[in-house]
C-alpha cells in the first residue's frame, strides 16, 4: 500500500491550499493518518494526525490554529486544509500511516522511521 498526497502548489503568504491523501487501489478507512513535512536542510516534521474515526486530531504548535485535518471515509480521503500560509510552511508534505496505527500527541514527535506507506509527497511553496 502506498499513500498518495496531492494538492500542493505555489501560493502567496496568507493564502490557502487543501491537500488530499488517498490510497490508490485501497482504502484509508482502517488507518490513522499523519502528515509530515520536510523543508530544505531540515528534518521531517510531524504536523498533524487523525485517528481512524476522525474523533481525535492533533496538531503541532507550528500549524495549530491555521491547519485543519479531516477525513471523509466515504470518499476514502483525508484532507489537510491549510490557511494563513507562511513562507516557513514551504516544504514537501507527506501523508503517512503511523506503524502503531494510533494518533496521539506524541505521534507527531515520532521519527519518520516509525511511519509507513508514504509516497512521493506534494510540494507546497509559499512565496510573494
Amino acid at each position: 500500500l502506498q499513500l498518495q498526497a496531492s494538492g500542493g502548489g505555489s501560493v502567496q503568504p496568507g493564502g490557502s491550499l487543501r491537500l488530499s491523501c488517498v490510497a490508490p487501489g485501497g482504502s484509508l478507512d482502517d488507518y490513522a493518518i499523519a502528515w509530515f513535512r520536510q523543508s530544505p536542510g531540515k528534518e521531517r516534521e510531524g504536523i498533524s494526525c487523525i485517528s481512524t474515526t476522525g474523533g481525535s486530531v492533533y496538531y503541532s504548535d507550528s500549524v495549530k490554529g491555521r491547519f485543519t485535518l479531516s477525513r471523509d471515509n466515504l470518499e476514502k480521503t483525508v484532507y489537510l486544509q491549510m490557511s494563513s500560509l507562511k513562507s516557513e510552511d514551504t516544504a514537501v508534505y507527506y501523508c503517512v500511516k503511523p506503524k502503531t496505527n494510533f494518533c496521539v500527541p506524541r505521534t507527531l514527535r515520532r521519527p519518520f522511521d516509525d511511519m509507513e506507506y508514504w509516497g512521493k509527497g506534494t510540494q507546497v511553496t509559499v512565496s510573494s
